[in-house]
């Protein structure tokens, strides 16, 4: 595992963004584990974080120029992000939307740099249903921006649906997006990365199980 991976995951237990136990999902799934990246409420945090992102997306090697954040829990993944960034040597633009257009001032839905012509990289933090990642491009072509691609924190890599259809065809919500949309999508971390995570802690060895129970119940394609 690279080593963005195994920080992301030991930032995520020590920020209680990743706990394990019983969990309902909105799916109505009973999840073994659950993670909530809103649990990044610190400066130390988000900068840590940020610096997992930007290895993920420098490990990839996509093309962009700007840095895209949808409302709600996109907009300060992207804005550590940008700060990350630019301690490194690299200032980009920063935008993202408000959930309701202002009707005052100077109106709009969108808020920072232009889009148009920009090459714009998404950051969020997980993709669940796709929705809100639809409504972002959507907001960005009708800017006159081309999306370059997606980063997000963690990929559960499990079917977005069709529970009874066998594993090897279930494509997850992040395949979908990717596919639909002709697009990479970069996560951080991913469940097999945390399989291998729990495999290789005494402390979390019990949890590993549960785990692999789980992907095998409800995993995508892209988990085994």
């Amino acid at each position: 595992m690279t080593d963005h991976r195994t920080r992301f995951l030991q930032l995520a237990l020590r920020a209680d963004a990743l706990r394990f136990g019983d969990f309902t999902l909105k799916s109505g799934r009973q999840s073994p584990y659950f993670f909530n990246a809103g649990r990044f409420d610190s400066g130390a945090a988000l900068a840590e974080l940020a610096g997992c992102y930007a290895d993920a997306v420098d490990a990839h090697g996509v093309a962009f120029d700007l840095l895209f954040g949808p409302a709600y829990k996109g907009i300060p993944l992207a804005t550590a992000l940008a700060c990350e960034y630019a301690r490194r040597g690299r200032d980009l633009p920063l935008a993202f939307n408000r959930k309701e257009a202002k009707a005052h001032g100077e109106g709009g839905s969108l808020i920072g740099a232009p889009l148009a012509g920009r090459r714009v990289l998404i950051v969020d933090d997980v993709i669940t249903a796709g929705t809100a990642i639809r409504e972002a491009l959507a907001i960005i072509a009708d800017a006159g921006g081309s999306a370059a691609g997606i980063v997000i924190a963690l990929d559960r890599q499990e079917a977005a649906g069709g529970d009874g259809a066998p594993a090897t065809t279930r494509r997850s919500a992040a395949q979908t997006v990717a596919s639909d949309h002709g697009l990479p999508v970069i996560a951080v971390a991913t469940l097999a990365d945390l399989l291998a995570f729990t495999g290789d802690s005494a402390a979390l060895a019990d949890q590993r199980e549960r785990l692999l129970a789980y992907r095998a119940a409800y995993g995508s394609d892209a988990s085994a």
